[in-house]
């Protein structure tokens, strides 16, 4: 109890002070865990829709195949992006390891599989919906795409959401390939691993609170932007 009321006082003093160190890792925070949100959407989203309205002969497998990606290990992931980054890998010589592109292009490989797969299954309740009509008015498959996505854009936000909410706590891949370098690549999920292993209880509850409280205002702000729950008719 007293652990949880020092991290509590820890974390308003953070947020009162506007501690510059606290606000340096919150803001690479939210670059790193949004942009990768943003790629993975870009490719989930008409992923899932392509495999709603594709049919070929192994679709079924590569569904299954995404389904279970969405469990990857993401200090596995972390351990390929460092092989393929480390200069002894292919793409060595771009430099990228221990920077904040190399994180994100982790939490894009973590959580693409996961916004694919609950957009694929979005999506296809549409597709039931709309089948006959896509296909009596001729449209063509990437039309087909554009307006289930669409149409289907208050569902799929949950996708983006469960994406954003995995990468933004996301420690292990993120430890391996950032390295948790100071003012360079520490994030709020590696300062609190860190803070917690130097026994800083009180200092590591306060950024875990602030992490959640981040997260919180992070979908709240995109719900009401997005209007995703109507005013009551009461």
């Amino acid at each position: 109890m007293d652990s949880l009321t020092g991290g509590i006082l820890e974390a308003l003093r953070l947020i009162v002070e506007l501690d510059p160190d606290m606000l340096e890792i919150i803001g690479l925070s939210l670059t790193v865990t949004l942009s990768a949100t943003l790629i993975a959407a870009l490719i989930g989203l008409p992923l899932g829709a392509w495999l709603v309205v594709k049919r070929f002969k192994f679709r079924r497998y590569v569904i299954s195949v995404l389904n279970a990606l969405m469990g990857l290990p993401p200090v596995v992931v972390g351990l390929f992006v460092y092989m393929m980054l480390s200069r002894s890998g292919p793409f060595g010589v771009l430099g990228l390891l221990f920077t904040p592109t190399a994180m994100i292009i982790a939490q894009v490989l973590i959580i693409t599989p996961l916004i694919a797969s609950i957009a694929h299954q979005s999506i296809r309740d549409l597709w039931a919906e709309y089948h006959d009509l896509l296909i009596s008015l001729n449209a063509a498959r990437f039309q087909r795409m554009k307006a289930l996505i669409w149409d289907g854009k208050r569902a799929l936000l949950t996708a983006v959401l469960a994406g954003f909410g995995r990468a933004i706590g996301e420690v292990g891949a993120i430890m391996i390939v950032g390295g948790n370098i100071d003012h360079a690549t520490r994030v709020l999920t590696t300062s609190i691993a860190l803070e917690t292993g130097k026994g800083n209880f009180a200092f590591a509850m306060g950024l875990g609170i602030v992490l959640i409280v981040l997260a919180v205002m992070v979908n709240l702000l995109i719900h009401s932007l997005s209007k995703t729950e109507r005013a009551s008719t009461w």
